[in-house]
């Protein structure tokens, strides 16, 4: 047989479309936090502003990771076709969002060093112009976070659009399909834009009251908050990154469906491996056992074949015959 000959059985590694809207908008965000960050630190050397400089500073931080997250986009569409990558390059966006939530951890860390230093060492702050700046950061994120939300709204969109028609499993797969590289430059733009809330607010109450001591607290407040958001990104990259899916909903509705499906050939399921490929799309490895001489890989992807989520399939059968102690392997690969 030659090689031409398997094209009809050959197909793309390409586990979903790309989330186009998405890279705009952040490449867009990444643009837009940068000037500001230029312009912040430029009037802070200028006016000589230890608050402008500390601000613009901060979001350097931002637009480093939200570069990041725009790079991942490129990167996977970039290499989307590249048969290096064995399931697609969709993982790219998730280790960009991993790379992501490491960044805000450091951006937490250093906000509570600073904070530390301005409870132990107070420093004169000029209110008037950190005022300014807060509010001027908090509109620039505002307009940031905008941008986000409408592409991350536009992506579930989609997901629902074309994920699978089977109540029983769409709420699951919808909830597992979301985009965690966008969440991530999503999350840098909310920590910044919560930073500024709380730094109005402890700047109000200094400039009111006399509450110097307010700046610094809240600034820890803020690096909780932070904090608390990164290991919630952490732990969804990292869960994706480690093909820690076992626990998916799907894994069980896959093997009832195999064994209530076969039952009557006395069919069981001895392995099975369900792993994410794309945002809403998985791959299965599974193993049966079956005393049945004639059962064959299409009888048992057709026990599952209602899940639509399942885009590549590699099915084994070990057939267990009662006048032979042997195993006879047959082995059935095929990629919808």
């Amino acid at each position: 047989m030659h090689t031409h000959d398997l094209a009809p059985w050959r197909h793309e590694h390409r586990f979903g479309e790309a989330n186009e809207h998405a890279e705009r908008s952040t490449r867009l965000v990444m643009w837009i936090t940068a000037v500001t960050m230029v312009v912040e630190i430029g009037a802070g050397w200028w006016f000589n502003s230890m608050a402008l400089l500390a601000d613009g500073w901060h979001m350097s931080s931002h637009a480093v990771a939200i570069g990041l997250s725009a790079f991942a986009y490129a990167a996977a569409r970039r290499y989307a076709n590249d048969p290096r990558f064995a399931f697609g390059t969709w993982k790219i966006e998730v280790l960009g969002g991993f790379a992501s939530a490491l960044f805000l951890l450091g951006v937490a860390a250093l906000m509570v060093v600073g904070s530390l230093e301005r409870l132990w060492s107070p420093a004169p702050i000029h209110y008037r112009e950190a005022m300014a700046v807060g509010v001027l950061g908090l509109v620039v994120n505002l307009v940031c976070a905008r941008l986000l939300g409408t592409a991350h709204g536009h992506g579930h969109d989609h997901d629902h659009e074309h994920g699978h028609g089977h109540a029983h499993s769409h709420d699951a797969s919808h909830a597992h399909g979301e985009d965690l590289n966008l969440k991530s430059a999503y999350m840098h733009v909310l920590a910044d834009a919560a930073t500024s809330v709380l730094a109005i607010v402890a700047l109000a109450g200094g400039w009111l009251y006399g509450w110097a001591w307010l700046d610094p607290a809240m600034g820890i407040v803020g690096a909780v908050l932070v904090a608390v958001w990164a290991k919630g990104l952490l732990v969804q990259t990292g869960r994706v990154l480690l093909d820690r899916e076992m626990d998916h909903p799907v894994v069980d509705e896959i093997r009832d469906g195999i064994e209530r499906g076969l039952a009557a050939s006395e069919t069981r399921v001895a392995d099975l491996h369900v792993w994410r490929v794309g945002r809403g799309a998985y791959a299965c490895a599974v193993t049966v056992v079956t005393h049945s001489p004639t059962l064959s890989a299409d009888e048992v992807r057709a026990c599952f074949s209602m899940h639509e989520e399942i885009r590549h399939s590699t099915v084994e059968i070990q057939r267990c015959m009662p006048d032979d102690e042997h195993l006879r392997h047959v082995v059935g690969s095929q990629h919808p």
